[in-house]
């Protein structure tokens, strides 16, 4: 379900920027990153880059781009 909610012109302005390197629309980027701050509230001892490796993690399992863990073999 969508609503509608105002924001400030710079946000818009910079989520623009952002959105074009990131290959998404603007709203997909202000919900990025509304994603990542809940996270990061919920979760203070975690830095930025530790829950996109943990995010990406998760796609891999999604999309089974996963190998089971074998010890002592590289």
């Amino acid at each position: 379900m969508g609503i509608t909610v105002n924001l400030d012109s710079e946000l818009i302005a910079v989520a623009r920027s952002y959105s074009a390197v990131e290959s998404r629309s603007v709203p997909r980027q202000i919900e990025h990153w509304a994603r990542i701050g809940r996270i990061a509230e919920e979760n203070p001892d975690l830095n930025y880059a530790i829950i996109r490796d943990i995010l990406l993690g998760q796609e891999d399992v999604k999309w089974g781009n996963v190998e089971e863990y074998r010890p002592g073999i590289l």
